[in-house]
C-alpha cells in the first residue's frame, strides 16, 4: 500500500500522485495519473489520508489514482 500524496509545487503542483519508491532521505519517486514517472523532493508533497496498492504496474496506479 501507498499514501496518496498531492504535489505543492512545481508545474504538476496540486495533482494527486503515489510514491512508489525511496530514494534517499529528501527525494522519493512519484507516479500520478498527470504526473510524470519521476524524482520528486518530499518537501513538495503533501500527504493525504487516501491509499492505494502499488502491486502492480505504472498503468494500474495511475487507473487507481483515476478512480478518486
Amino acid at each position: 500500500m501507498a499514501s496518496i500524496e498531492v504535489k505543492i509545487a512545481g508545474r504538476e503542483a496540486g495533482e494527486k500522485c503515489a510514491i512508489v519508491e525511496i530514494i534517499d532521505e529528501n527525494f522519493v519517486e512519484v507516479v500520478g495519473e498527470a504526473v510524470k514517472n519521476r524524482r520528486c523532493n518530499i518537501a513538495h508533497l503533501e500527504p493525504t489520508e487516501d491509499s492505494i496498492d502499488v502491486s502492480g504496474g505504472i498503468d494500474s496506479i495511475k487507473a487507481a489514482l483515476a478512480d478518486l
